[in-house]
């Protein structure tokens, strides 16, 4: 269940950085414009994601319980879900996008790097509606274990994002160069793309739930299910957005800085967004043995899931380390920026580590319903201790000394997950029955 939305997170990684590499040769102030943008983008998908957290978990929970009529009214909610955030994300880009983006840049900052950044940001906001709806259905098929689709029609929109970003970004085949604005055109399209052939996927073929508006009504109910789980998974992934703003703001004035850390947010998702997509294949089979009162087959899913996102996480590591000056140079990076960077990258790498227990133990909070845990863990890691220990490093040591504060918070919160898993373990996993290690078939289609 993995493998698919690992391939396709993989896809989605190579889109990140081929926009980037083509956007870097604009100039160092459009990679920096997008990397202004970048916080917006991961609030879109904290939003989004949350919600598909919550949905996915209640469709999983529901299906291991025998409630069909519950997961198929939860699926379809999914969808009122995605048109109230397109509202939301249409809003915030017609008002407010211009005072954020003004908030880093300043009256007196780059008026060249502001006007390329509410470009980007108004075409990724105001086209959301197809990513929306795609990450919905995503979550929907992977909830009752069809991965395989989810990952084609990811591949498809990746595939035509990847095809047409150098010809709009850069102006091929005679299409004049459209810069930043061209990178925005390229994501809709692509996310187009993809969101038609989910649509088409999830309504011509049998699933083991059924989405129909057919006398739909909205269920309070239902929606708080969902938002349960979801609103802290919506909250531990905003914080992220928060930190890079913040970082952002705190590395504007530092050459170069801002750059690096776009480029290695990018680069990184080779190696995040994989162990990502093992979540999504691991967290519904989990909540569908915690929902069958099944402890074998839930453990056995959450050490191999935790092995596999270590292997990953460790060979990017050693990769960041080797080969850190190639890697900037694929942006274009020389002189000073080379330099920032090839260190950033080995100091943020050590991070990745202790990442890996804590990213798939958080998902295993998710499955069981306590999201909330992770939440804290979230906040605590980045808010309480990466902005103070950045700050800190950067007035006393320099911009050099900025990057250590990743890892020395990822210690700290894998030392807190721990005590959350053990508390967890011994109250809710310990005293299931022991069940059968290996998952047996999900229910059929209805």
């Amino acid at each position: 269940m993995s493998l698919p939305p690992m391939v396709s997170m993989l896809a989605a990684a190579l889109y990140n950085v081929v926009e980037s590499i083509f956007v870097a040769k604009i100039s160092e102030d459009a990679l920096t414009a997008l990397t202004l943008v970048f916080p917006v983008q991961m609030f879109m998908i904290a939003i989004n994601g949350g919600i598909g957290v919550g949905l996915a978990s209640l469709i999983s929970r529901r299906l291991g319980q025998k409630r069909q009529s519950e997961a198929n009214a939860a699926a379809t909610h999914g969808f009122v879900f995605a048109g109230a955030m397109w509202v939301l994300y249409t809003l915030f880009a017609i008002f407010f996008a211009e005072p954020f983006l003004r908030f880093f840049t300043g009256t007196g900052g780059s008026e060249t790097i502001f006007n390329m950044a509410l470009v980007y940001c108004r075409f990724v906001m105001i086209g959301s509606l197809f990513i929306n709806t795609s990450i919905v259905i995503e979550r929907i098929l992977q909830s009752t274990g069809n991965t395989f689709h989810p990952m084609l029609f990811n591949i498809i929109g990746v595939g035509m994002n990847t095809i047409l970003a150098p010809i709009l970004i850069m102006g091929y085949f005679g299409i004049p160069s459209l810069g930043v604005a061209g990178a925005g055109l390229t994501a809709i399209i692509g996310q187009c793309t993809a969101c038609m052939v989910a649509i088409y996927l999830l309504f011509s073929r049998k699933h083991a739930v059924h989405v129909s508006f057919r006398g739909f009504r909205f269920n309070f109910e239902i929606a708080r299910d969902i938002l349960a789980v979801g609103a802290p998974s919506m909250v531990m992934q905003a914080v992220m957005p928060i930190l890079v703003s913040s970082l952002n703001k705190m590395l504007f004035n530092y050459e170069s800085a801002v750059f690096v850390l776009g480029v290695y947010f990018r680069i990184s998702t080779f190696v995040i967004l994989p162990v990502i997509g093992l979540n999504q294949g691991a967290l519904p089979v989990m909540g569908y043995s915690f929902g069958a009162k099944n402890r074998l087959r839930l453990l056995a899913t959450y050490k191999t899931g935790f092995v596999v996102a270590a292997i990953i996480m460790a060979i990017g590591a050693v990769i960041f380390f080797i080969i850190p000056d190639r890697i900037m140079m694929l942006f274009s990076a020389s002189g000073d920026t080379l330099d920032i960077g090839t260190h950033a990258l080995r100091a943020i790498a050590i991070s990745w580590i202790p990442a890996s227990f804590s990213i798939m133990t958080i998902a295993m909070f998710q499955a069981l319903a306590h999201a909330v845990f992770a939440l804290i863990i979230s906040i605590v890691r980045q808010i309480g201790f990466i902005l103070p220990l950045a700050y800190l490093l950067l007035v006393n040591f320099g911009v050099d000394y900025t990057w250590y504060a990743f890892p020395l918070a990822e210690i700290v919160a894998l030392l807190m997950t721990s005590l959350y898993l053990v508390h967890i373990y011994r109250k809710e996993i310990k005293p299931l029955p022991d069940g059968a290690p290996v998952l047996g078939k999900l229910p059929e289609p209805v």
